[in-house]
């Protein structure tokens, strides 16, 4: 069954806050996160505190968390300071950063407009200066497009590189944790002290100093503001390196309904009996998608796999040619509060067909600010190569640097 009540605005990001303490309060100045605030989207599990993942169904029927997510711990551990749990879309299914439980987490870069989601609130918190580190998860966007409606750095990591352990998930082989800054060397820290693994230091096969970072037109023409990245591509890159073989407007339409399919069916594997047993009250849009993932079989699940393996080697055969990939992160800015559904549902189709690349091959994508249009943020992406995680943040810091 579907919810009738209309979206309104939350002027806080915050489903749940600790009082009275702050980052002095609970952290120990030797740390390396020593300072440093975080808001953590309301999906993550923290022993003894609910988890809504949005939706007050779900939280009516889930027991409080026993157990606390190992990355919020890590990062708890190495001292950061719990602000609260934030505001999410219902069960992370949106890309609009809309709740009609909750609220719509208040834009305040650009206040007629929405937040993106579905890691909202989290974006939210760190735009307003409550928090510093603002994490999230992002399984078709959920990180990127938030970082980019609200002018912040964001990084959705390698597939697999971050656990996903005790969260809510959507689909998981394409969910990943993510983070959210308004300044590089935060985002840094935090991955400094999440990647701690073999790859952490980088790989020999890509040459910091002089990497080649290509441009696809195909991707370009997906965005409004094509003009403003094509100048800011070549005001920071010296030598442009141009993809021989490119995306092609069909390539990308078949590539975002075969993530659209593969994630619809592993939602409903993951969500579909709790779904069918309580009958939770979503927003009109959201309900819709469920529906949608319920009709999906194991036929066009299978046929899938095939289109995505046929469109992982494209991109692999792309990285032969370049070490990263220059993309508009959505087609434009954040789409207005007002912008009827159909609309919203039109964007959104343009939109995965951007965020789809990175989802479909597990690469990690770092959304990075442009300070251009203070009224509207925009920016643009770099995709690298699995586990390129940290050279993603290098590159993005001597371009901003301008000096490649």
């Amino acid at each position: 069954m579907s919810h009738t009540a209309k979206h309104f605005t939350s002027h806080t990001p915050y489903v749940w806050q600790v009082d009275n303490k702050t980052a002095d309060d609970v952290t120990s100045s030797n740390l390396p996160l020593s300072g440093m605030t975080l808001a953590v989207k309301d999906l993550f599990h923290i022993k003894g505190l609910p988890t809504t993942a949005g939706n007050p169904d779900w939280l009516a029927s889930h027991p409080i968390a026993e157990h606390t997510s190992p990355v919020v711990d890590k990062l708890l551990q190495q001292g950061a300071a719990l602000v609260g749990k934030t505001i999410t879309d219902e069960l992370a299914y949106s890309l609009n950063g809309q709740n009609i439980h909750y609220g719509t987490p208040f834009n305040v870069s650009s206040p007629e407009r929405l937040p993106g989601g579905s890691s909202s609130g989290s974006a939210v918190a760190v735009r307003e200066g409550s928090a510093v580190i603002g994490l999230g998860t992002d399984t078709g966007g959920s990180i990127r497009v938030p970082a980019s409606y609200n002018g912040l750095f964001g990084l959705r990591p390698t597939h697999g590189r971050i656990s996903c352990e005790h969260m809510v998930g959507l689909a998981p082989s394409f969910d990943t944790v993510g983070w959210m800054t308004r300044d590089l060397d935060s985002l840094c820290a935090v991955a400094d002290v999440l990647f701690t693994d073999s790859f952490s230091n980088g790989l020999p096969n890509i040459q910091l100093k002089k990497p080649r970072i290509s441009l696809s037109p195909e991707l370009m023409a997906q965005c409004e503001y094509s003009q403003v990245l094509d100048a800011a591509y070549h005001a920071m890159v010296n030598e442009p390196c141009p993809l021989t073989s490119g995306l092609s407007d069909t390539l990308l339409s078949q590539a975002s309904e075969t993530f659209r399919i593969l994630q619809g069916y592993e939602i409903w594997q993951t969500h579909g009996q709790w779904i069918t047993e309580h009958q939770p009250k979503f927003a009109v849009d959201i309900q819709q998608r469920f529906t949608w993932c319920a009709t999906i079989n194991l036929r066009q699940y299978q046929q899938a796999l095939v289109q995505q393996q046929i469109f992982i080697a494209h991109i692999n055969d792309l990285f032969t040619q370049c070490d990263m990939i220059f993309l508009p992160t959505t087609p434009g800015p954040a789409p207005f509060l007002n912008t009827p559904g159909d609309e919203l549902t039109t964007y959104r189709n343009t939109l995965m067909r951007l965020t789809c690349i990175a989802g479909l091959c597990g690469l990690p994508q770092l959304h990075v600010p442009l300070a251009i249009n203070p009224h509207a943020p925009m920016g643009f992406s770099l995709i690298g190569q699995k586990n390129h995680d940290k050279q993603l943040i290098g590159i993005a810091r001597m371009l901003l640097e301008k000096s490649l």
